[in-house]
Parts: structure tokens; sequence; C-alpha cells
């Protein structure tokens, strides 16, 4: 028999994958949901007020108003356009191609967004019964009932916040950028490389090309990471909008979003710089990329950028203050080593270059790629982004509240 506490470690866990809160939550709202609507309706079996549940009860309190409110929009809407048609026509195949279409149409117009093919699904299923009223109001209420018990759901157990979910896919995605960075850096470094540059002939890495390319695919890859670490994220700011148990939810979703932005910035940049040691192979031809001397500086400057890196995720991801301080001083130290062993590189690449003039762009490039990269995860430039997120959000709520201001105003001027 396992132990209580192994019992409760193993809770804990699946407590917080989405999927499972997703999928106890939706039953539970769903059969509630259910059981009222036996008590409020007609229908013998409304399953319309489970149906809605399920479609409403996000993971994100949120997510599930805005749900709601479009769900129980798509069915009135569909009600209405049956109704009216139920006036003037009956059910035959002309007439069910006609509302249809209109349903179709006037759902893109009132923005039920995923819920366009309800207002279709509603108009039909009202317009192929006998009492068009008596089924069409019960329709309505059964929607109103499954949102109204999904949301209620939500507000009474409020839904958990998913910035650690999110936390945790930065610092994942920080940490295979890192892995990649190191790797690059190996390359670079080859241990088998002479001391000078070999003809072609004394080529000792036929095989160097294939790697880099290998890299630059890895490189690439990281695009569908950062889609992935943004879906986690877009979660975690839902789950602090409208939740009572954070009291500074803006500065949190600013944070977490600034600090992706950074990483998908130097994701984009780690790209590039796979591509530029990829043409770098090439015109090598199976000879070492740089000079032994060279590479193992550029290895140095690569591992302390990695460490940047993830230093970087640290500090994004903090939740308390002195967490913070330490992962921004850690930071910073790695930020002043990894821009000491870029400079000893650039010396070293600037006498490469002479000895190989051809490829003093590529060593540029190498150079100016590394240096966005630092440029990016640099605390000063950090402040100023989120500044100006602040400041952007600060004049949003400023418009809106103009807006209601003025809104409330006209209505009290109206006779």
């Amino acid at each position: 028999m396992p132990h209580p506490w192994r019992r409760w470690k193993w809770w804990q866990r699946w407590g917080r994958d989405p999927v499972v809160v997703q999928t106890l939550r939706s039953t539970a709202a769903a059969t509630i949901s259910y059981v009222v609507a036996l008590r409020l309706s007609s229908e013998p079996a409304p399953l319309t007020a489970p149906l809605t549940a399920l479609l409403v009860v996000q993971v994100t309190l949120y997510s599930t108003l805005t749900t709601s409110l479009r769900r129980v929009n798509s069915v009135v809407v569909g009600v209405l356009i049956a109704i009216a048609f139920s006036v003037l026509v009956g059910l035959t195949w002309w007439s069910l191609a006609l509302i249809i279409l209109a349903s179709l149409v006037v759902g893109r117009f009132v923005k039920v967004e995923e819920f366009v093919p309800e207002v279709a699904i509603s108009a039909m299923l009202v317009l192929g019964v006998t009492q068009v009223t008596d089924t069409a109001w019960d329709r309505v209420l059964e929607t109103l009932i499954g949102a109204v018990v999904g949301l209620l759901f939500n507000v009474v157990l409020v839904p958990p916040v998913w910035v650690d979910t999110a936390g945790d896919s930065i610092v994942d995605l920080a940490g295979r950028m890192r892995r990649l960075l190191l790797d690059l850096g190996e390359e670079l470094a080859d241990p088998h490389a002479r001391p000078d540059p070999a003809p072609v002939a004394e080529a000792v890495s036929p095989a160097a090309f294939e790697r880099a390319a290998a890299r630059l695919h890895e490189a690439r890859r990281l695009d569908n990471d950062v889609a992935d670490v943004d879906a986690a994220l877009r979660q975690a700011e839902d789950s602090l909008r409208l939740n009572p148990r954070v009291k500074e939810g803006l500065l949190h979703r600013i944070v977490l979003r600034t600090g992706l932005d950074t990483l998908e910035i130097c994701a984009v940049v780690l790209r590039v710089l796979a591509r530029s040691l990829t043409d770098l192979a090439k015109e090598r031809e199976g000879a070492p990329l740089v000079r032994r001397e060279a590479g193992l500086a550029l290895r140095e400057t690569l591992r302390h950028l990695a460490d940047t890196l993830v230093s970087f995720a640290d500090l994004v991801t903090s939740h308390s203050s002195a967490g913070a301080e330490t992962a921004e001083d850690r930071l910073g130290e790695d930020l002043g080593a990894a821009r000491a062993a870029r400079d000893h590189a650039a010396g070293l690449l600037k006498d490469e270059a002479a000895h190989d003039p051809e490829r003093w762009q590529l060593y540029g490039a190498l150079l100016a790629e590394i240096d966005r990269v630092l440029d990016e995860l640099d605390p000063g430039h950090r402040g100023r982004r989120l500044m100006e997120e602040l400041d952007r959000h600060t004049r949003m709520r400023a418009e809106r509240r103009r807006r209601v201001t003025s809104l409330a105003a006209r209505a009290r001027r109206a006779p």
C-alpha cells in the first residue's frame, strides 16, 4: 500500500495538469447542469444544458466567461432566425438551405467566433419541430442553464493559475536553446582542427557540412517550441484575468509575455547563426570552420551565451523579489563573461579574416548575431521594454474608461 505522502504528491502533480483539470471540471459542470435542466425545462431529455456546459467550462475563469457569452449569443440568434422563418415558411429543402445560409452569414456579423455553426444548428433544430415557440424557448433556457452553471462552477471553485506551467515552458525553451548553442560551439572548436587552414586535400572533417546542416534543422525546430510556449502562456494570461486570487495579474502577464518575446527574437537569431555556420562549412568544403584558437574562443563565447539565456529565463519566471534579485545578479555576471569572451573571439576572428579574407563577411555575421542576443538579454533593454508595455496597457485602459464614461454621459442626456 503506497504511503499517504506519495499519494498526495501524485495528486499534486496530476492536479496541475490542464488536461486533468479540464476533464474533471467539464464532467462535473455538465452533470450538474443536466440535473438542473431536468427540473426547469419541459423537455424530457434536456441535453442542450450539459452540451453547453461542456463547451463553456474552460480551464480559466476569463475564457469561461467569454465562451459563455458567445455560446448564449449564438443560440439566441439561431432561435430568433428559426422563429422568423417559421412564421413565413415551413420546413422544406429550400427553406432549410435558406436558414442555414442566413444563420452562417448572421453568425459572422454577431461575432460568435467558433460558435458560428451553432447558430445554424439551433435554427435547424427549432425549425424542425411542430411547436416552434415552446421548443425555441426551451432551447434558450437549457443553454442559459448550462452557461450559468458553467460560469458559477468556475466562480465558486476558482480555477488554478497556470503561471507555473507557463514558467516551466519558458525555462524548458531556454534549456533547448542552451543545448543548441553548446552544440554549435562544439562544431566551431573541432578537436581535430589544424592550427592552420588546411588545403582541401587535407580536410579532416568531411562531415562538417552535414553536422552544421543538422544544427540548422534543430534551430528551425525552435519555431515549433516557441509556438508551444506561446500557447501555454496564453492560457496563463487568461488564468490571471478576472481571477480574485491574483492581485498583480497585469504585471505577471507583461513580465512573462515580454520574456517570451525576447526568447523568440533570440531563437530567430540562433537560426541565423546556425545558417551562417552552415554557409561557412559549405565554403570550407570539409576543412575546419576556423583555426583552433579562434574556434575555442567562439565555443567559450557561446557557452557563456547559453548560460545567459538560462539566467534570463530564471529571472523572467521568478515569483519572489529575492529570487528575482538573485537571478538578475547571475544574469549580469553571465552577460559580463559573455561580452569578455566575445571581445576575445572578435580579435582572433580579425586575424582569421586577415588569413582568409574571402570569409570576412561570415566572420562578421557571427559576431553581429552574438551581439544581437547579448543586447536582447541586457537588463537595461528589458527594463525599457517592460516600461513600454506598461505604458501601452495604461493608455489602453484609459481609452476604454474614456469610452465607457462617454457612453454613460450620452445615456444620461438621452430623453
